[in-house]
């Protein structure tokens, strides 16, 4: 009788891959529990242990401990990236003035890295790139975008045999999480942000994630994995979520939508989307379901049609489970003694496809106009809106409150271009019976 120890072929005495983790925060410190916890099936799967063998932290009260496990520890994070017996660096210390200088230490040292740092790479990751591949070495970078959602591999390897025709997502959980609180309890945005900051998965500067910088960090990395061009988020075009206001979410519910802040790049004939902004999903779509701080993606091939990832877009270990997964993906390569096959950014040879200023985007519109109440204003919306061929799907109007005050009216057009939206509002604004800004969101139907 075979039993179960008997089928397992691991060489024992196989050398280790030793790793040295930069940053011991959320998700160094995952790293380090999730290799330690999962090592005996990390060896079943590679064939060779994987160790920590140094980490470096900036204060060195959070890692004194782990010098009685037999770690090197060090407060200066280059010591790790040109240790002689480090093979691999774990770049998780954010930031993009010390990292920069870490990985590319590390890689003229002729080591590997993984990072998580999405900032990073949307601002340096030609160079880094550049680099590694002059080194002969890996940068392994699945952490980056969407935590422990394998989006990357998907784009990289999964899914190569396609024409990536579009990748929508829901890619910060801190801006799913506020706008998940004002749909589910009626919040206004201050008070959900308040919470999301009290449970933690806001931090107390949430600028980046509000204002929606940290999804185009890493839509811009999403958008090369899927068209093969170079990571260009400065032409991003980029809109937060602090400026929402509930009653639209509740309207945006009472016509078959939710809101979402969404990341999208799309190919046209005439070019790349590269966008994020809020957006109207209808609320059948599965990516409209997907709530609380958790991030989903869409891609949209052309032989598989439409695929959704879904799950913890940061934290601890889901983040952690990437990095791990990124180390076996450089261990594998490292015994293979083979070049990467795959380059980074999933494509050989890169294309100057030009990005679409948002102005030449078609999409519909979700329109609310807060008007004064009196015959005829309907009317005149509508036909400046037809002047500058707008035309509409729906239209709904409140009830006024009180005599002679605001009603609110809302329109969803069909699809149109964002300038002739934009020259229309211009008009519509100068009327005096339209008071207040028009609200204007996007509306995504995310169809083939």
């Amino acid at each position: 009788m075979t039993t179960a120890k008997e089928n397992v072929h691991v060489k024992l005495d196989a050398k280790p891959l030793r790793v040295g983790i930069v940053g011991f925060g959320t998700v160094g410190s995952g790293t380090l529990r999730v290799l330690q916890r999962n090592q005996a099936e990390i060896q079943r799967r590679l064939g060779r242990p994987i160790i920590v063998t140094d980490v470096a932290n900036r204060r060195i009260e959070k890692i004194e401990a782990l010098a009685e496990e037999g770690i090197r520890i060090h407060t200066d994070p280059l010591a790790v990236a040109k240790h002689p017996d480090v093979d691999v660096v774990v770049e998780v210390m954010g930031g993009t003035t010390v990292a920069k200088e870490v990985i590319l230490a590390a890689v003229a040292q002729g080591k590997s890295v993984v990072t998580a740092n999405k900032a990073l790479l949307a601002l340096h990751g030609a160079t880094i790139f550049d680099a590694a591949r002059k080194a002969g070495v890996d940068i392994g970078f699945e952490a980056s975008v969407a935590g422990g959602i394998p989006i990357l591999k998907v784009l990289r390897e999964g899914l190569t045999a396609n024409r990536i025709e579009w990748v929508a997502g829901i890619i910060n959980g801190t801006s799913n999480f506020i706008l998940s609180e004002m749909r589910s309890k009626g919040l206004d945005f201050s008070t959900a942000l308040a919470d999301a900051q009290r449970l933690g998965y806001a931090e107390a500067d949430p600028t980046f994630d509000v204002e929606g910088i940290d999804a185009a960090h890493k839509l811009s990395i999403l958008s090369a994995m899927a068209f093969g061009t170079a990571i260009q988020f400065e032409k991003v075009h980029t809109e937060g979520i602090r400026q929402l206001q509930s009653v639209d979410i509740r309207y945006a519910e009472s016509l078959g939508y939710r809101v979402k802040l969404l990341g999208l790049t799309r190919r046209t004939p005439h070019g790349i989307e590269l966008r994020v902004h809020p957006a109207l999903v209808p609320a059948t779509c599965l990516l409209a379901q997907v709530d609380g701080a958790k991030n989903a993606v869409m891609v949209q091939g052309d032989a598989v049609g439409p695929t959704l990832y879904v799950g913890a877009g940061a934290g601890s270990e889901p983040t952690a489970s990437a990095v791990v997964a990124d180390l076996i993906d450089v261990a594998r390569e490292t015994q293979a003694l083979a070049q990467r096959v795959t380059p980074p950014l999933a494509f050989g040879v890169q294309t100057a496809l030009p990005v679409l200023p948002i102005s030449e985007v078609e999409t519909s519109f979700y329109l609310r106009f807060p008007v004064t109440d009196r015959s005829g204003v309907v009317a005149e919306l509508t036909r400046i809106l037809a002047e500058h061929h707008i035309s509409l799907s729906a239209m709904l109007q409140k009830p006024v409150q009180e005599a002679g005050g605001l009603v609110d009216v809302i329109m969803l057009t069909h699809r149109v271009k964002e300038s002739a939206v934009q020259a229309a509002l211009r008009v519509i604004e100068d009327l005096p019976s339209v008071h207040q800004p028009v609200i204007r969101l996007h509306v995504e139907t995310l169809e083939a």
